[in-house]
């Protein structure tokens, strides 16, 4: 019997409540894909000059105009093939409904959506024909001005750390004949799109393969033809994932999210490295996939099984703090070279508060209060984005925050936004 994660749970009930089960076009030729983007040209770019921000994937506008791509910083070029302002974006993600959006007039640079599952009931068939999801997610990110974001989330199927998958032929021909999907549906967009390879699965490799050494656990690869040549291994699936996006969706922008759960930085470079994560677009950065106040509190299953201090100190004086959280990413930016910029992800959306803990959908947290409000620390340390959201179904969302995203981004935005480095 399949045993599910919690965040699998979690991710699979959002995203199926906000896109799935039919609707909309199957066309990938809408006015939302074609790059006119007028609908809210000036509406997410707060006061800077440049391109709308609905433009196609061969833009370079939205600031970036007088320089070649050569002469531009990792983050802004890659902000340049968004078609986007030359500022660090901010994006929403899982749990927050673009009419939940638009109701409190917020115009996120990137919205995130979760493809959870592999086999039966995964995201391929919550709409049809298979794979539309991608379709009609892009479509309506498009229409609102943002650029797509898919979080690619098979390898949960099994249960939470169980990789036993990786050595099934069976299971591993679904999930690459459905990775294989993904790229193709993206491709059809015609359009620039953020990919976000794996969370978790990274940190699971590292923890369960021999030495840490992803070369040394094996995987089923190279019976697939793009990946023909690759290892049957761990490391040999991130390269696969990379060589399939460069075939199949040149325009896709992958990044892979590295797990310090039990090594350092540098050396989680080190098996991120072999599974070519340095040959991919962007680093995940994943900020937290629960509020502090939820962890604190223990009071859902979602937010049991952890011990620590979770609430960060924003003076970064204490443990944890902001800025050891930037050096730790910045370590492994260096450790992992190609000087690749970094994207935040899934982080939480709470309200800050002296009270530990707090209530379902209104557990305390800083990260917005912090992240909004110092941005230009990111911007200096390589940021091109950061991506905000629940990661559970008792978190914050932007519904039950008070506004205070709202009223951070307006902020944020009004000032012109944090330069990229």
């Amino acid at each position: 019997m399949t045993v599910f994660s919690q965040r699998w749970i979690a991710v699979a009930a959002i995203a199926f409540a906000l896109f799935g089960c039919g609707g909309g076009s199957d066309s990938t030729q809408g006015s939302s894909t074609t790059g006119s983007g007028t609908g809210t040209q000036g509406g997410t770019n707060g006061g800077t000059t440049g391109g709308q921000t609905g433009g196609n994937g061969g833009g370079t506008g939205g600031g970036t105009t007088g320089g070649s791509a050569s002469s531009l910083s990792a983050s802004a070029a890659l902000v340049a093939k968004l078609g986007k302002p030359s500022r660090v974006l901010v994006g929403l993600g899982s749990g927050q409904s673009i009419s939940d959006m638009q109701s409190q007039g917020i115009r996120p640079d990137i919205i995130d959506v979760y493809l959870v599952g592999a086999g039966p009931g995964s995201w391929p068939y919550w709409n049809s024909p298979d794979g539309a999801y991608i379709t009609y997610s892009a479509q309506a990110a498009h229409a609102y001005g943002a650029t797509p974001m898919f979080t690619f989330y098979q390898m949960a199927q099994n249960g939470d750390g169980n990789l036993s998958g990786i050595t099934d032929t069976t299971f591993m021909n679904t999930y690459w004949s459905q990775a294989r999907l993904m790229y193709q549906r993206i491709a059809a967009l015609n359009a620039p799109v953020l990919v976000n390879l794996e969370p978790d699965f990274w940190g699971y490799v590292w923890a369960q393969a021999p030495s840490h050494d992803p070369t040394q656990m094996a995987a089923v690869v190279n019976s697939q033809p793009e990946c023909s040549s690759l290892p049957n291994t761990a490391a040999g699936i991130g390269q696969c994932l990379v060589q399939m996006a460069r075939q199949i969706a040149p325009k896709a922008l992958i990044g892979f999210p590295p797990a310090f759960w039990s090594g350092s930085p540098s050396a989680v470079a080190g098996e991120m490295r072999a599974a070519g994560a340095h040959q991919a677009d962007f680093i995940v950065a994943q900020t937290s996939d629960r509020d502090a106040g939820c962890l604190e509190a223990a009071t859902v299953s979602e937010c049991t099984g952890r011990s620590g201090t979770f609430y960060w100190d924003e003076a970064n004086i204490n443990t944890p703090n902001f800025h050891q959280s930037q050096s730790s990413y910045l370590d492994y930016r260096t450790a992992l070279g190609n000087g690749l910029p970094i994207l935040w992800w899934q982080t939480p959306l709470g309200v800050p508060s002296s009270t530990p803990g707090g209530t379902n959908q209104h557990y305390r947290d800083n990260r917005v209060d912090y992240m909004l409000h110092n941005t230009q620390e990111y911007g200096d340390g390589h940021t091109f984005a950061v991506v905000f959201g629940s990661g559970g179904t008792y978190q914050t969302t932007i519904n039950t925050d008070g506004g205070q995203f709202a009223r951070l981004l307006g902020l944020y935005l009004g000032g012109g936004g944090a330069t990229l480095q």
